[in-house]
């Protein structure tokens, strides 16, 4: 009997390596099918990914070395080929004033994803030096603190591309905006578009909400340029595809006018003193008065631009309406965008409902007007519901530990975002705790 157990282990071992074998041929065949894909189609299924999501682009690089080499990296071209730019991709604020650079945070940031909730976490250790003023299309609109230059940063691939020092509009100021306007005023931006041109030269518009002017600069200027004509004071202009919108409504009962306002060319940018000429902003759109009320919005959801407003003055019912159904004289309200909800603040975003599981679709995300909560309004349903727990002014606001729904909803409210804060949490307009004599005037 003992004699013959060695025997029977050898051949379950002898069994067990051959399975193992036989498991390794299959793979290394599985994977030497896949690697022996031509160039032209994984160049071309890479395009596919791409176009859904960065991320998935760069994991599907990393399959193999053959998928890597037959596909473009986004690294070196992050920022000039806007098929590489993270568009719905937010940088998740942490909360408990832990904004990006903060020691504990270890150099590292986290972003999500408005479409999977998906977050991934970026060293970006430039933020000991550097705050954020804005984002577009995914990059990061930052201001180095010594010097005030103005760099335009790719998160997830490090590229940069450099402008002019923020302090340079001082130039297009009266000597007696110079005495009465502190650093906050010129650097509070409330939208940014950008241009890349055919030889790589990028120009980025910013819309200066406390200003109410938009400023020029390119990748070859040594200064920003202010346009000589102002911007609406009232309502927060929106970025889209390289231009940016606004609206104007002259009285609560007139017609809401909205406007385009395209980039500059080269011959724009040869003002002197500061100054650009820039075209005026081109009205395109006339929404009839009594159909909206205040406050408007504008956002972007599905590649297209809606209008968002009351349907009065005292109203907790939302409206939104198609900016192209506005342009041809169709005034009718949309009930379905696509299983998205918008989130409502200074700025809009548009969040797919998978991101959290009590975000309802087809919805809009805001403040409810009369008893202060943080809810949604149902376009289908035309009722209103909570989103996450707590009333915004009982006790000091939100408590913590507090629901996703708050990081989310920040982001929609620059000056608290970019200070890792938390809306309704603390102080509606918190100060810089770091850095006060760049990022804030102090």
């Amino acid at each position: 009997m003992n004699r013959k157990r060695p025997s029977a282990l050898a051949a379950c071992s002898r069994k067990r390596r051959h399975a193992a074998t036989d498991g390794a041929s299959t793979l290394q065949s599985d994977e030497s099918s896949w690697a022996s894909l031509h160039d032209d189609l994984v160049r071309l299924i890479g395009w596919r990914v791409l176009a859904s999501d960065l991320l998935d682009y760069v994991r599907f690089r990393a399959v193999c070395p053959h998928w890597r080499s037959s596909t473009v990296c986004p690294r070196g071209r992050g920022v000039l080929d806007p098929r590489f730019h993270p568009r719905r991709w937010m940088m998740l604020p942490e909360g408990h004033g832990l904004h990006p650079g903060h020691g504990k945070l270890r150099k590292y940031v986290r972003f999500f994803s408005l479409s999977t909730g998906a977050l991934v976490r970026a060293r970006l250790p430039l933020f000991s030096s550097h705050c954020i003023l804005d984002s577009v299309d995914g990059l990061l609109l930052l201001q180095r603190d010594q010097d005030t230059a103005v760099r335009l940063l790719h998160p997830f691939t490090g590229d940069i591309v450099e402008l002019p020092p923020l302090a340079t509009l001082r130039t297009g100021l009266s000597p007696i905006q110079h005495q009465i306007l502190n650093w906050s005023f010129h650097r509070t931006v409330s939208a940014t578009s950008f241009r890349v041109s055919a030889d790589g030269v990028v120009t980025v518009m910013i819309a200066l909400f406390n200003l109410a002017r938009v400023a020029c600069a390119s990748t070859i200027d040594q200064q920003w340029k202010l346009s000589t004509w102002s911007i609406s004071h009232l309502w927060r202009p929106m970025s889209f595809r390289g231009k940016i919108y606004m609206m104007r409504c002259p009285t609560f009962y007139s017609e809401l006018q909205i406007f385009e306002i395209d980039l500059p060319q080269d011959e724009d940018m040869a003002g002197s003193g500061g100054l650009c000429f820039l075209p005026e902003p081109k009205l395109i759109a006339t929404c009839p008065a009594g159909k909206l009320q205040v406050p408007y919005h504008l956002a972007e959801c599905d590649s297209e631009i809606l209008v968002i407003g009351r349907n009065g003055r005292h109203s907790s019912h939302v409206l939104l309406y198609r900016l192209a159904d506005i342009i041809l004289g169709r005034i009718v309200p949309v009930t379905s965008i696509g299983g998205n909800a918008l989130f409502v603040e200074e700025r809009v975003l548009s969040v797919s409902s998978r991101v959290h599981p009590t975000i309802v679709g087809d919805s809009v995300v805001l403040l409810h007007p009369k008893e202060y909560y943080l809810g949604q309004y149902h376009l289908g349903s035309i009722t209103w519901m909570p989103t996450a727990d707590g009333c915004v002014i009982d006790n000091g606001g939100v408590p913590s530990p507090c629901s996703l729904i708050y990081h989310i909803f920040t982001c929609c409210h620059r000056s608290t975002w970019n200070k890792g804060a938390l809306l309704y949490q603390g102080e509606l307009q918190p100060d810089w705790k770091v850095k006060k004599k760049w990022r804030q005037g102090a």
